[in-house]
């Protein structure tokens, strides 16, 4: 492929108010699954790979639906800018729980 056939991506786009959005949504995803995880059985599997499996199902989820709207749906197209403000909620949402934790609800 030709270097001026490579598309431009401005990094000034991941400061949008649309992007702030989708890193919002699923940073909250990332806390409240990794909040029901917690709760689990301490000795189980889920558990004891809280932070592997809530982030890879986070990230997937958000993969999965730019690729959706990308091949699927029509009134709708997918975006890697929107996958990465996702993927970066996450990653905040890992990094901030154990600060967060304190302040949700426990079960117990």
């Amino acid at each position: 492929m030709p270097g001026k056939a490579i598309p431009k991506i401005s990094w000034l786009e991941l400061l949008s108010f649309d992007k702030l959005v989708h890193a919002s949504i699923f940073f909250i995803e990332q806390v409240l699954l990794l909040h029901a995880l917690h709760s689990l059985n301490p000795t189980g599997f889920f558990y004891k790979n809280k932070k592997t499996v809530s982030a890879f199902f986070c990230i997937a989820y958000g993969g999965s639906l730019e690729l959706m709207q990308y091949y699927i749906f029509s009134q709708r197209s997918g975006d890697v800018l929107d996958f990465v403000a996702n993927s970066t909620g996450v990653v905040a949402a890992l990094l901030l729980f154990e600060k967060i934790k304190l302040h949700l609800p426990n079960k117990k």
